[in-house]
């Protein structure tokens, strides 16, 4: 009856939608020391803001856990693991949602604790504006300039100083502004522009959501009016065109695009285009995605572009605008936050990842480390957990990369990780190689397998030829499952296996096991029979792994 009625909410629904997609939207996060009140905060703010369910908020007053002098532990409302509201501390990020008549939000509550450094630098790292509280007690900690720190190395560039607790130095004046001079001072030094600071009381609701009356000095906005007026950053489209290729799509022989998901700027067909690491220039003929082609394509969609010309790209490749290039290096310097527990060591490998590709990178040189108390810099030769450095790297592969300030998509921010300290899984050692292991048998074929065993490893496959000479007969079907667990391709050129043996590989190996005996036609053509195992050697490729250097068979 009500779907009868003409402009009831059926017809009115559309618009609501309409208008909530329109609707500015703020990413922001929360840090500071541990005990500073981030979670009673967020907690505050929802309630204020009328943002909590009723149900939630009866299962939090009902809750048996109340730290808080008040009827409600407002902290309850984020810190939703059983450790984190045990032990009253954040220990995962948790995020939150909300929306008021001028602005969406989304908020990431991170954790204080030095050792949950990690986490709060992934909440930080897709956020627009970073509050950072400050105890009104206990003033600026090593762990309030720490995340004050990273949080401008991940390019906020607003900050908004919550001056908590101002209810146990009475909301003092002077209290709020020493402590604002104290922040003001850091931020400069950061080289953080936009700073507001604002004394608040999360327990009391204190300047949060409504005015303080007990802060009458104070003529600033409350915290959540300054949420809703911040100024956003610049959008993503307006930058320089970045694609990084995730995947070559060729269902069939008349098509051919590169799908991935566009970093930055805006792109429309006929547009000129850059390949990189080639060089190569081309223009884009189609945007095309399932629901049909389009004449545009702006940040963050995910779509796939079909060029004029046939041009060799793959995975991790990138396609960019030829006015404004990113730097393509193999060596480069950033400023780092070490979060693994084994410290960065020079020389060391470790892997990378930037963008869609990883490869293999090593440390070549720390700059300096920095006082996390003082801001200095101080000679280091290693990075431990949580401590934050300049050094140069060197990586096996040339990225493509733009300062931080211009794009945070394909900036010189990267994840890396090394050796865990756990036994290395096959799977390990495969991304290790970039390929799967696999049998080759070239029964009575030594020259043969001493020729591909070449060729294999000059496009950079991890190959060993086997001949009768390491094995009798078939105690090599016994030993090659060792082969696999290492991620080799093995060529077996010794005496002829028994069907036996050859169905203990096959079930082993399964379709990467490949016997040539069993295609008679190869017998007598060396040439025809080397192009074809290699030809077989393409699939062993790992989807994820970048273009290996495939010569052609001389």
């Amino acid at each position: 009856m009500i779907s009868s009625v003409k402009g009831g909410p059926r017809e009115a629904f559309p618009a609501f939608l309409e208008q909530d997609l329109n609707t500015e939207l703020l990413r922001f996060t929360t840090a500071g020391s541990v005990d500073d009140g981030k979670s009673t905060l967020i907690g505050r703010l929802l309630h204020d803001s009328k943002s909590v369910y009723e149900d939630q908020l009866a299962s939090v007053k009902n809750s048996r856990i109340n730290r808080s002098t008040g009827p409600i532990d407002f902290s309850l409302l984020t810190d939703g693991l059983r450790a984190e509201r045990e032990q009253g501390i954040t220990i995962d990020v948790a995020y939150r949602y909300f929306a008021t008549s001028r602005r969406k939000f989304i908020i990431a509550d991170t954790p204080g604790h030095e050792q949950y450094t990690r986490n709060m630098a992934t909440g930080a790292s897709t956020a627009d504006l970073a509050v950072i509280l400050i105890d009104g007690a206990k003033g600026l900690l090593p762990q309030t300039r720490r995340h004050a720190f990273i949080a401008s190395l991940l390019g906020i560039t607003k900050v908004l100083a919550a001056v908590n607790k101002m209810d146990l130095v009475e909301y003092r004046e002077e209290v709020f502004l020493q402590l604002q001079d104290d922040f003001l001072a850091l931020a400069a030094q950061l080289g953080i522009a936009e700073v507001q600071c604002v004394p608040i009381s999360a327990l009391e609701g204190d300047n949060v959501v409504d005015r303080s009356k007990r802060m009458p000095w104070y003529q600033g906005p409350t915290l959540l009016e300054r949420l809703e007026t911040v100024p956003l950053p610049e959008n993503d489209s307006l930058q320089s065109f970045r694609f990084p290729v995730q995947t070559v799509i060729r269902p069939d022989a008349t098509f051919r695009g590169f799908a991935g998901r566009i970093a930055s700027g805006v792109i429309h067909p006929g547009d000129p285009v850059v390949a990189l690491p080639s060089g190569r220039k081309t223009r884009v003929r189609s945007i095309v995605t399932y629901d049909g082609e389009l004449p545009q394509a702006t940040s963050s969609m995910s779509v796939t572009l079909q060029l004029d010309e046939e041009i060799d790209l793959s995975r991790g490749d990138m396609l960019v605008s030829p006015d404004h290039q990113p730097a393509v290096s193999r060596k480069f310097h950033a400023q780092v936050v070490w979060l693994h527990g084994a410290a960065l060591e020079l020389g060391k490998t470790y892997l990378v990842k930037h963008t869609v590709r990883q490869t293999k990178i090593r440390a070549l040189h720390i700059r300096h480390r920095v006082n996390i108390n003082t801001l200095a810099s101080e000679p280091a030769a290693r990075l431990e957990m949580n401590e934050i450095g300049s050094v140069e790297f060197e990586t096996h592969v040339r990225l493509f990369f733009d300062p931080y300030a211009s794009n945070r998509t394909t900036e010189e921010k990267f994840s890396s990780y090394g050796v865990l300290e756990t036994p290395v899984a096959a799977d390990e050692r495969y991304a290790r190689h970039g390929h799967f292991p696999a049998v080759l048998l070239l029964e009575g074929r030594p020259a043969l397998a001493v020729r591909l065993e070449r060729l294999l490893f000059e496009r950079g496959f991890e190959v060993l030829h086997l001949s009768g000479q390491e094995f009798s007969g078939d105690s090599f079907a016994e030993a090659v499952p060792l082969t696999q667990k290492a991620g080799i391709v093995v060529l077996y050129s010794g005496k002829a296996l028994s069907g036996e043996a050859k169905h203990r590989l096959a079930a082993e190996f399964s379709e990467r096991l490949f016997d040539l005996s069993s295609a008679p036609e190869l017998h007598g053509d060396e040439e025809l029979a080397a192009r074809h195992v290699l030809a077989r050697a393409e699939a062993l490729w790992l989807v994820d792994e970048p273009r290996k250097n495939r010569g052609r068979v001389n």
